[in-house]
């Protein structure tokens, strides 16, 4: 009687500017071992990232037919567009796809291939080959086999016989695309629900804001039900620096200060925090407010992950103005006036030319903008103030100004933000301060 042979394949694909140079990456794994039986990876010029996912996918089939033709076949991939259009749930609308779907589909019978979405920290080996690939691209030259470093990193974290999670804390296809994808299967169109991920001041009769490149479809409008999710998320990583003096004092303390660095409590507080994103190992890239504070605690982050930081202005906290240094009690008993028209109206900045919320608001919803052009589908570390991280959490669920003196938001706490390519955006984690206890 013949053995049954059965494959994993895992696959991935990149694409730095979305279009922009890119690659693939796809491996061929016994599921009984966990054994590496074949990888292939190329750079494949200028595409999006679904084509480069789609390719990778191509290549890992075509891998896997190579080394037995009657063999099953199941693909886990961080692409929830891949998985759902290959697995026939969802309709397959973009030009550039339909062919790459079709090649996919004529590689093994249909009914030899199962698929199966994996978050993308289960996918770091097809992930690695992806990049080595574009890396060998970007000196002018295609991937070799022998230059491989991927299985080394991967093949100790890998658990083949343990189904997925739901989606830990800033994965970046978990969540919110899933509930989208199952109740619009289940429910339809819903009228109106768009308004539910649009930003103040977006309306609600017509799409959503788009935030980052849309590769395969255009944003639904509202009234026609949530749309499917078209790719792996732009997830922002958001980290409020470590304590420094002033923060247990309650001191307001923005970017018209002193400019204080950590204290050695919030030294500790950096080393925690990038710990733990270490133990996670999602993050790609991490960037900085130009603030001392800010910084100690990214490179503190960056060492750790073998990273480099990157600065932004855009995302400094506010200026205080004339409250710079002082506490809440003191700016009330010496600017009674200026504090409850602050607490008013997000257009009132603080007393001395100080920047208001409302200032504030479209400087960081410009810088996010930016960010999320540069960095689609990639899973980025803003480590930033009080403020830009309120304030991207409010613009993310839609919420009024006034919510941001309502939330919480510790020394080296975590928040994240999922951005979508049809510009929805789902909050998966704020305040966590699990890594310092």
């Amino acid at each position: 009687m013949q053995r049954l042979v059965r494959f994993v394949v895992e696959a991935d694909g990149g694409s730095r500017g979305n279009p922009g140079p890119a690659g693939y990456g796809a491996v061929v794994l016994d599921p009984a071992s966990g054994e590496t039986l074949a990888e292939r990876a190329e750079f494949i010029g200028v595409a999006t990232n679904n084509v480069a996912e789609y390719k990778g996918l191509i290549a890992g089939l075509a891998a896997a037919r190579d080394l037995a033709p009657d063999a099953e076949v199941l693909v886990r991939m961080d692409s929830k567009l891949v998985v759902e259009q290959m697995s026939g749930r969802w309709k397959i609308k973009h030009p550039d796809m339909k062919p790459l779907a079709a090649e996919a589909a004529r590689i093994l019978p249909r009914a030899q291939v199962t698929y199966e979405w994996i978050p993308r920290e289960r996918n770091k080996h097809a992930d690695r080959l992806a990049n080595e690939a574009m890396d060998a691209g970007k000196r002018g030259e295609q991937w070799e086999p022998s230059a491989s470093s991927a299985a080394l990193d991967t093949s100790a974290a890998r658990s083949l016989s343990t189904p997925p999670p739901s989606g830990p804390p800033g994965d970046a296809a978990a969540g919110a695309a899933a509930a989208r994808a199952a109740l619009a299967a289940s429910r339809g169109a819903v009228a109106g629900v768009d308004t539910l991920w649009a930003e103040p001041g977006s309306g609600t009769g017509g799409p959503a804001p788009q935030t980052a490149p849309t590769a395969t479809a255009t944003a639904p409008a509202a009234g026609q039900g949530w749309g499917p999710d078209m790719g792996a998320p732009a997830t922002f990583v958001l980290l409020r620096h470590g304590e420094t003096a002033l923060t247990p004092q309650k001191r307001f303390s923005g970017s018209g200060g002193s400019d204080p660095e950590l204290s050695p409590a919030g030294r500790r507080q950096a080393a925690a925090v990038a710990e733990a994103l270490a133990a996670r190992g999602t993050v790609q890239t991490v960037i900085s407010s130009p603030l001392l504070r800010c910084r100690e605690t990214a490179q503190a982050v960056a060492d750790r992950l073998g990273l480099d930081v990157t600065v932004e202005q855009g995302l400094r906290e506010v200026d205080f103005g004339a409250w710079e240094g002082l506490t809440f009690a003191e700016v009330r008993e010496r600017f009674p006036d200026d504090l409850q028209a602050w607490l008013d109206s997000p257009k009132a900045a603080p007393t001395g030319g100080g920047e208001s919320f409302a200032a504030a608001t479209r400087r960081i919803s410009a810088t996010r903008d930016r960010l999320l052009a540069a960095h689609a589908g990639r899973t980025v570390l803003l480590v930033t103030h009080v403020t830009p991280v309120k304030i991207l959490v409010r613009l993310a669920l839609g919420a009024p100004p006034e919510s941001l003196f309502r939330m919480e938001l510790s020394a080296a706490s975590l928040s994240a933000v999922a951005y979508y390519a049809d510009g929805n955006a789902s909050v998966r984690l704020l305040n966590d301060t699990s890594h310092l206890r």
